[in-house]
């Protein structure tokens, strides 16, 4: 399958299902489980005036009281963070024991400004992070987890939505196909998935046949591809009726009965957060699927 090491990043405040969903993948293809645990989104601790903690006078006296208690008041929440996160790692590992996986658990502190960088670090290690719906709805962490794992890393996600059945062994599965960068990574990324489901069914929106990009015969040059790896592989073609790309794609997994859509991230650093809320947004009003994507 060549999923090996799968990470799952949950808040301290978050349920167990997120990472119940990551561990029960990982059994399926006997991967190993990290789980990353960070914090919800704290006030910034900023510094005293100078370096000993204690302001100088003109400040004033009340000034420089109410600085140290906000201190004080600051170092308390963060102690009390601390312990919570300890906390709800001792009880995910009893968790994970009991499953009997192969797993690590560990937490970090960084103040939510640095959230993306931390889960880069520990998504640039694994073949896949899990993305499931309690970190899809926290609109704080999951836009932040999001862009660290796959913007800024070049591996996939896969975004498992309330409801949704997730599963590494789908039976039928749909990618959006356009030719472009993105769909390409998706489609290797996902490759050892697609060569062991029973049907893959590679869609274009609109397609428009030319020699640069998706040939005279649009999808016929990716399924070929496909099948050379051992993929059963068919080429849906369709009219977008002015609807958008991703509706057309929604809807003819419904109708195919898909277990699972596969396909390229698109947007700029700039557009990450509103593709973030589109994509949430689309799998919440559209068919409850696990979304593997790649950029």
């Amino acid at each position: 399958m060549g999923f090996k090491s799968v990470l799952c990043v949950t808040g301290a405040d978050h349920s167990d299902q997120d990472v119940r969903t990551a561990a029960g993948l990982c059994a399926e293809v006997g991967a190993h489980l990290s789980v990353l645990i960070v914090p919800p989104p704290m006030l910034v601790m900023s510094p005293l005036p100078i370096g000993d903690g204690v302001p100088e006078w003109p400040v004033g006296r009340g000034q420089a009281i109410a600085r140290l208690n906000n201190r004080f008041r600051q170092i308390d929440r963060f102690s009390q963070e601390v312990a919570r996160q300890e906390k709800r790692s001792k009880n995910i590992q009893k968790l994970l024991r009991a499953m009997c996986l192969s797993y690590d658990v560990d937490t970090d502190y960084c103040d939510a400004t640095d959230v993306g960088e931390v889960v880069r670090q520990r998504a640039l290690c694994a073949d896949l992070t899990i993305v499931g719906p309690a970190l899809l709805n926290d609109s704080i962490l999951g836009p932040l987890a999001i862009n660290g794992s796959l913007f800024d890393t070049g591996k996939p996600v896969l975004i498992v939505p309330n409801g949704a059945e997730a599963t590494l062994w789908p039976r039928r599965v749909l990618v959006g196909w356009d030719s472009r960068l993105e769909a390409c990574r998706a489609v290797r990324e996902a490759l050892g998935l697609l060569c062991a489901a029973q049907e893959v069914c590679v869609v274009l929106v609109d397609p428009k046949a030319n020699y640069k990009g998706n040939g005279a015969e649009p999808g016929a040059d990716i399924a070929a591809y496909l099948t050379r790896h051992g993929a059963r592989v068919s080429v849906g073609r369709l009219p977008s009726a002015g609807k958008p790309a991703a509706a057309v794609l929604a809807q003819h997994a419904i109708d195919t009965s898909a277990d699972m859509i596969v396909m390229g991230a698109y947007g700029s650093r700039r557009l990450r957060e509103r593709l973030f809320g589109g994509v949430t947004r689309w799998i919440v009003e559209k068919p409850r699927l696990p979304l593997f994507l790649a950029r």
